[in-house]
């Protein structure tokens, strides 16, 4: 992790992450975010356990990694290599993200169980198989997360994704609801489990909705998803009218890479973005995707600096 660090800002107090004693990891990476916001964007690449290797593929093709890396808690039975490729992958120089298709409380795991539906209020309440079922998650989620804060990993990390889509389970309840998930969550892991290498991610669709908002101490950077073509122009200003013109926005999942040279010189200075996974690779433009991974305002895994560098202004 030691390429190319550009010149730090003066502004990096802008910085502060919502966790309370930040590991120093999370705090140089949330502070590198900031500094390279309106300058440069991260490349990034979900992956996925089934299929072609996305990583691989996007390296064949461009002669490049992406800086950020993304994997998904989906599968329980998954979750240990999901832990080790983003160990790997920080300790290789880059940035891990992850997410989390929660199944509803009570259903099971996976990507289905994460579109059906339940009684939200349960969760809420003990005695019920919901409650019992959803700290049982949450726990076993933290585990995972407890691992990587040990071997000193700082994750972007995203759960509740697309929550205000309505389509999965912890948006089918409205913004009242969701907000107290996430609060839950986000003190669970915070306060009780000591989480301190986690970067929180606040997922909106593609039709962000203010009211869904939990609050600007319970998350460090918004953004929103689109799998739809061209800069997402008004999606962008549309979520810097929510957050702000200096926190950075990340185009968390997309369907499609914006054009570096169109993004800048319309000013959508996205912070990241994220290709999805398996078809949106294989069925991508090749020569789109290869100007993107050589544009000079896109920033690819051996360019990254020493995140560490970043830890003071």
């Amino acid at each position: 992790m030691s390429r190319n660090p550009m010149a730090l800002q003066t502004s990096l107090s802008d910085a502060a992450p919502v966790t309370p004693d930040a590991s120093p990891e999370a705090r140089a990476l949330l502070n590198y975010l900031y500094a390279l916001y309106g300058k440069k964007t991260l490349s990034g690449q979900m992956w996925s356990p089934w299929g072609i290797d996305e990583i691989e593929t996007v390296e064949e093709i461009t002669g490049k990694l992406p800086a950020i890396r993304g994997q998904d808690y989906i599968h329980e039975s998954a979750n240990v290599r999901e832990n080790q490729l983003a160990t790997e992958w920080w300790k290789a120089g880059g940035i891990p993200t992850l997410m989390w298709h929660w199944g509803a409380p009570s259903l099971g795991e996976g990507y289905e169980q994460s579109k059906l539906t339940i009684d939200i209020e349960r969760c809420f309440q003990p005695g019920t198989a919901e409650h019992t079922a959803m700290w049982s998650d949450l726990a076993r989620i933290a585990d995972h997360l407890t691992e990587l804060r040990d071997a000193h990993v700082p994750v972007l990390w995203r759960p509740l994704h697309e929550f205000d889509g309505g389509w999965f389970w912890y948006g089918k309840g409205g913004g009242e609801l969701f907000i107290r998930l996430w609060r839950t969550l986000f003190d669970y892991f915070v306060q009780e489990r000591q989480l301190n290498n986690l970067i929180w991610v606040l997922c909106h669709c593609g039709e962000p909705r203010a009211d869904w908002n939990p609050g600007k101490s319970y998350y460090d950077l918004a953004g929103p998803d689109s799998y739809g073509t061209g800069t997402q122009e008004a999606l962008f200003n549309q979520v810097k009218t929510l957050y702000g013109e200096t926190v950075p926005i990340p185009y968390h999942e997309c369907g499609m890479i914006p054009d570096p040279e169109e993004c800048f010189e319309k000013n959508v200075t996205w912070s990241w973005w994220m290709l999805w996974h398996t078809s949106h690779l294989t069925n991508h433009d090749r020569d789109a995707l290869i100007h993107a991974y050589h544009h000079d305002r896109i920033v690819t895994r051996d360019q990254l600096p020493n995140f560490m560098d970043y830890l003071t202004p």
